[in-house]
C-alpha cells in the first residue's frame, strides 16, 4: 500500500504452513492506522491463516508481523493483544448456563476492573441494543446470531487498535450480519483500524477502504476496493468453478460487484 504514515500492522514477506501444507507464500499486506482492509478470496485461499498470523495465533515459517513498527512474527498471542490486536474469529464461544449479561460482566471484570464494568457493559447494550434487551437471558437459549454478536461485543467494546474480524457473516441470517456491519463500521468510526476476512464480500467492500484478494495463498490483488474490473481479474478461476459464487452477496459477476460497491 501506498499511505505515508507508518502502517499500524504490517505483513512483509509472510509465508506460513500448517505441518507439511504451505498455506502462504511471500505475503505482504499494510494496514494503516483508523484503516480498514478486505481480505478477499475463495476457500482455501490463505484468508484465515493471514488473520491467524496478524493476530499470533500462528507463527509464520519466514516473514516479518509489524505492529506499530516491531516485529513480533513468533511471539505468542497475549503480545499481540497488549500490543492493541483483537482477533474476532468465526463462530461463537459463551458460557451458555450464564446470563448475557453475566458473561459479559466476566471479561470486561478481568480488562476493566470492576469499577469499570458499568461503563463497558452500557458500550456494549449501545452498539448492539438486541443484547441490551436480553441482558438477563441465558446465553445458551440465544439465536445463533446473537451469541455470535455477544462474542464479537466483548472484543468490540475494548477499542483495539486493530479488530480482525474473520469470516463474521459465516452462518448468520442477513438481519443480524447487517447489524454486525453497522457495529463494524462504527468501530472504524472510532479510530479501530480493521482487517475484514470474508469470502462473500459485499459488506466487506461496504466498509473497507482497500482490499486485498488472495489466491493459492498468494496476493493477486491489493489496491483500492472499488476498483471492480481489477477486482474481478483477481478472482477468474484457479479451479473450472472458481469464479462462481452462489449468493447475491458475492463476486459471481461484474453487476454484483458494481451493487456491492456503488
Amino acid at each position: 500500500m501506498t499511505d505515508a504514515a507508518e502502517p499500524i500492522l504490517r505483513l512483509d514477506d509472510i509465508s506460513a504452513a500448517y505441518g507439511q501444507f504451505h498455506a502462504l507464500f511471500g505475503v505482504s499486506i499494510d494496514v494503516p492506522a483508523g484503516g480498514a482492509l478486505a481480505i478477499l478470496g475463495h476457500n482455501g485461499m490463505g484468508k484465515t491463516t493471514v488473520a491467524r498470523v496478524a493476530s499470533g495465533l500462528v507463527a509464520p515459517t519466514s516473514g516479518r508481523v509489524l505492529v506499530n513498527g516491531v516485529d513480533l512474527a513468533g511471539k505468542p498471542a497475549h503480545r499481540f493483544a497488549r500490543a492493541g490486536i483483537a482477533h474476532a474469529p468465526e463462530g461463537r464461544s459463551v458460557f451458555a448456563t450464564l446470563t448475557v449479561e453475566e458473561n459479559l460482566t466476566l471479561v470486561f471484570r478481568q480488562q476493566f476492573g470492576r469499577r469499570g464494568v458499568a461503563a463497558a457493559l452500557a458500550r456494549v447494550y449501545e452498539l448492539f441494543p438486541r443484547l441490551g434487551d436480553r441482558r438477563r437471558q441465558l446465553a445458551g437459549s440465544l439465536s445463533g446470531g446473537e451469541q455470535r454478536m455477544l462474542t464479537l461485543s466483548r472484543v468490540m467494546v475494548l477499542e483495539p487498535k486493530v479488530l480482525i474480524a474473520d469470516e463474521l457473516s459465516l452462518g448468520l441470517a442477513p438481519i443480524i450480519t447487517d447489524e454486525v456491519y453497522r457495529v463494524l463500521g462504527r468501530i472504524k468510526e472510532s479510530g479501530t483500524a480493521l482487517v475484514v476476512v470474508e469470502q462473500h464480500v459485499h459488506h466487506a467492500l461496504e466498509v473497507a477502504d482497500r482490499a486485498v484478494v488472495l489466491d493459492r495463498g498468494r496476493v493477486t490483488y491489493e489496491g483500492p476496493a472499488d476498483d471492480v474490473p481489477a477486482l474481478m481479474a483477481a478472482f477468474h478461476p484457479t479451479t473450472p468453478d472458481a469464479g462462481l459464487l452462489e449468493d447475491a452477496t458475492s463476486i459471481g459477476d461484474t453487476a454484483t460487484l458494481e451493487e456491492a460497491t456503488g
